[in-house]
């Protein structure tokens, strides 16, 4: 597709990017940003054709998401969008290895195309190298290996370039969920990955108020069979949405640099606090798993008891979340009953820890007097 877009130099570092990349050309009266293009159908003999075929507001976000991430991006109407284009690349009766920990809808989409004998899934602890590579080897179906390095809601990580190398000698395609770390902490395609898989819902878009996903690949030949996927099925974005989150990822370093620091602080003083258990933070990110002494009910009295931090499910927005994860049916029954998943957000962390705080204590003391 013809593009006016100002390209960034390769030697450009990630937070430029994020600011310059997938603008319009600099040229006397050119808008700063690319506006919104709502086309369904294009005028004939160009590159773009359909509405399903693509788009210059997805482009833009491509563009920027590809340069970040190392390779070429495709967006989507959806993380979960994403997630079953790549599983779409398994052959009938291929089998993947995948997180036991893993985001829920990944694990319950798996679930459903085994039940319907579309593909085996086998699923393991990601941290374990060895028992992920020996289950790699044990299943001469097995087509796809998926990682997600910190694991959601465990915050576990994986090897990633032991487990790449040892996947391509035995002919498996790698894939990494890199929503929780975001391409400016990680960029799995050159830690060896196929592809790279984002919820652009979470931290990429970090507004909490767009649905989004998005495929990143080095590989020319993957990346056709993915477009050529999107197309077929029309998997395809919003170009408001798709605005929308270029729009939060031309903020997503100072956004991030702010997350992350909160998280690293609140880790620090969740793990003095007797209320809690256990503190699960691999020291860096904005996510914080805290796991509450006594289980399910003082975790749920934490999420009823704060007033700055909102309960609520999704992640990496602005604003601070959490949940316990256990309160999910598909949620792995070997994640602890009392574990919160924190999603840290900007806010003052003095706020965010005196609100913390004070649910805690609440629910300790509920806790002892059994009430």
């Amino acid at each position: 597709m013809p593009s006016s877009t100002n390209r960034p130099t390769p030697d450009l570092r990630p937070a430029t990017i994020t600011v310059t990349g997938g603008r319009p050309a600099h040229e006397p009266d050119a808008p700063l940003n690319h506006p919104i293009t709502m086309a369904s159908t294009y005028v004939a003999t160009g590159d773009l054709e359909y509405g399903r075929y693509g788009n210059p507001t997805w482009a833009a976000f491509e563009e920027v998401l590809g340069s970040l991430e190392g390779g070429r991006a495709l967006a989507y109407a959806s993380g979960m969008a994403a997630v079953t284009t790549v599983l779409d690349l398994v052959g009938q009766g291929g089998s993947v290895v995948a997180p036991r920990h893993s985001y829920s809808g990944t694990v319950m989409v798996l679930a459903d195309l085994e039940a319907r004998g579309r593909l085996r899934s086998r699923l393991v602890d990601i941290a374990d190298t060895e028992a992920v590579v020996a289950a790699m080897k044990d299943d001469e179906d097995c087509a796809l290996l998926w990682i997600e390095s910190p694991t959601n809601p465990a915050l576990e990580l994986a090897d990633i370039p032991a487990l790449a190398d040892a996947a391509h000698e035995l002919g498996i395609r790698v894939v990494v969920d890199n929503t929780f770390a975001t391409p400016l902490l990680q960029q799995p395609l050159s830690l060896g990955a196929d592809i790279v898989v984002h919820s652009a819902t979470k931290y990429l878009a970090g507004h909490s108020d767009v649905q989004l996903g998005a495929l990143v690949t080095s590989d020319d030949e993957v990346l056709d069979a993915l477009k050529s996927r999107r197309d077929l099925v029309g998997a395809v974005p919003g170009p408001f949405e798709t605005w929308l989150a270029l729009r939060g990822l031309r903020t997503l370093h100072v956004r991030l640099d702010r997350a992350q620091a909160n998280a690293a602080e609140l880790a620090r003083r969740l793990g003095e606090h007797p209320a809690v258990e256990e503190v699960r933070y691999p020291g860096w990110g904005g996510i914080v798993a805290a796991v509450l002494a006594g289980g399910a009910e003082p975790a749920d009295r934490l999420g009823r008891g704060v007033r700055l931090w909102v309960h609520a499910t999704s992640l990496g927005g602005v604003e601070s979340t959490l949940e316990r994860r256990r309160r999910w049916k598909a949620e792995a029954q070997t994640i602890p009953e009392g574990l919160v998943r924190l999603s840290v957000g900007i806010e003052d962390v003095e706020d965010l820890w005196a609100d913390l705080e004070q649910a805690l204590d609440g629910a300790a003391l509920a806790r002892q007097t059994g009430r």
